[in-house]
């Protein structure tokens, strides 16, 4: 009885991290979705709207969900005093605090990365068009995103439960 129980319960642990596994592949394609509709709300916010970048991330960060909006919130208020920080750094900051709780990888951060150093320090219109780069560039990472979800989520749910049921059959 006690082996049966281990049995399973190896099998429910082994099962439980192929899906966490493929709810990562399938959470990035999102994840990266919503940072375009962010950046493109910001663009919105600086060409037209005329409003000020730290308080064009806080409005973002009001109409983006979580992870991002801790994301954006937390840049916004390292912009805001008491901090005072430029944009780079308060977006690395960000980036460093908030960024484990995405799915995205490293070209996301470094898309990210990139743009923080344009972002206060032009006008308008060069910011524009390094945002405009910028969501160029996640589109295409998007594309990479949902193929690999298309290729890997399935398998890591399989791979999840044949794991288990190899352990299960080598240790009993």
């Amino acid at each position: 009885m006690l082996k049966l129980l281990g049995a399973a319960m190896i099998m429910l642990a082994a099962t439980l991290a192929g899906f966490g596994r493929a709810r990562q592949f399938a959470d990035r394609p999102r994840h990266i979705r919503g940072l375009i509709a962010a950046l493109q709300r910001l663009e919105t916010e600086i060409m037209y709207g005329y409003t000020l970048l730290p308080e064009a991330m806080k409005r973002i960060a009001v109409q983006s969900r979580e992870p991002l909006r801790s994301f954006f919130a937390a840049a916004a208020d390292r912009m805001c005093a008491p901090h005072n920080e430029r944009a780079q750094d308060a977006l690395s900051r960000a980036m460093d605090t908030h960024w484990t709780a995405t799915a995205m990888k490293a070209p996301e951060r470094e898309i990210l990365r990139q743009l923080s150093c344009t972002l206060g320090t032009s006008d308008r219109s060069d910011q524009a068009n390094h945002i405009a780069l910028a969501l160029q560039q996640l589109k295409q990472e998007e594309i990479s995103a949902r193929e690999d979800q298309a290729k890997y989520e399935k398998v890591s749910k399989s791979l999840g439960v044949l794991l288990g049921a190899l352990i299960v059959i080598l240790i009993f």
